[in-house]
């Protein structure tokens, strides 16, 4: 880290929200109260604020968002035209303000990561860190089954050579040169918690205490987890593909050895007739052969998306109360 105390900065924090309305009129009221705690208080600029992703909702989100900017100069709203995703839709609140600020700070609208973990990422971004991760202390919030699959999950990304912190989301800070590197990743199938450590720049992290939700539903259930693992793994590794290679070569060792033993077996006089065995094989290199066509075909089109540089996402509305110019 360098040594340096960087000056009073102006803020973003943005929220992506997809289907928000219950949830929304609290986090506004929450994010607003501590903004302005943190203003008053000396630690972010004046001209700081809080910019609201709708990630092509489907109830009245963006209309309370609308609503939110229009009785308050410290509230913008971006409108996507569909709905494009988590991942997507927090790049495109990333993206739009970057020029905008000192720091970003992103935050999911259920408000179940720490606000008050904010005022410690600022401070150590004014003491020289470009990236600051917000981390859990413990997952016991959760249940056995959601603690189990977390664990085996980020060992399991661990192990395929994948940095990321554990116990991180996307609750951070990150200081505008760090986002500019960011954003310098121009791969359309993105796994932000695992592009990020590849940002470089000083970081460090702050602990909090996650909270139950307060209204609403989890737009993350166990599909859209997985799916998000699988976007991970593809998009930031090609382990899958050398274990496939070194499965392959353990077949062929395997297969080598089986037919000196049956030539063996056949010159001695002990064959024994029987169709179990051939059925097993079979069946075993058929699977092994699905599952790897399987990993291939998921490569394959990665790279097929990849190489048709279709844009993100569409922004179909940007608000701002033109009285915080």
């Amino acid at each position: 880290m360098s040594a340096l105390f960087r000056s009073v900065p102006k803020l973003a924090i943005v929220v992506p929200c997809y289907n928000e309305e219950e949830i929304f009129p609290y986090c506004l009221r929450e994010l607003t109260v501590i903004l302005a705690d943190m203003m008053k208080d000396g630690l972010i600029q004046a001209g700081s604020f809080i910019l609201f992703v709708d990630d092509g909702s489907k109830d009245a989100t963006w209309k309370l968002i609308q609503k939110a900017v229009s009785d308050s100069s410290c509230v913008q709203g971006l409108k996507l035209s569909r709905n494009e995703g988590h991942q997507s839709a927090l790049l495109a609140g990333l993206s739009s303000i970057c020029k905008m600020v000192d720091a970003v700070v992103s935050i999911d609208a259920d408000l179940q990561d720490d606000i008050n973990a904010i005022r410690s990422m600022v401070k150590a971004y004014r003491s020289g860190y470009d990236v600051v991760y917000g981390v859990r202390e413990n997952r016991q919030a959760d249940t056995w089954f959601k603690r189990t699959s977390a664990l085996s999950f980020y060992r399991f990304m661990s192990k395929m050579g994948i940095e990321q912190v554990h116990n991180h989301a996307d609750f951070r800070l990150l200081s505008q040169r760090a986002l500019e590197a960011l954003l310098l990743y121009p791969e359309h199938n993105v796994y932000i918690r695992g592009l990020v450590p590849m940002v470089g720049f000083a970081s460090t992290e702050v602990f909090y205490v996650r909270h139950a939700r307060t209204a609403g539903e989890s737009k993350y259930p166990l599909r859209k987890m997985l799916a998000l693992a699988l976007e991970g793994i593809t998009s930031l590794t090609v382990f899958p593909l050398r274990f496939i290679s070194a499965l392959g070569a353990c077949i062929c060792i395997f297969a080598f050895f089986a037919i000196i033993y049956v030539f063996f077996m056949k010159f001695s006089g002990n064959t024994v007739h029987g169709w179990s065995s051939i059925v097993l094989a079979i069946f075993f290199m058929g699977g092994v052969q699905m599952l790897s066509l399987g990993i291939i075909g998921e490569y394959i089109g990665k790279i097929y998306l990849e190489t048709k540089k279709r844009p993100r996402y569409h922004v179909e509305s940007f608000i701002r109360n033109e009285s915080h110019d």
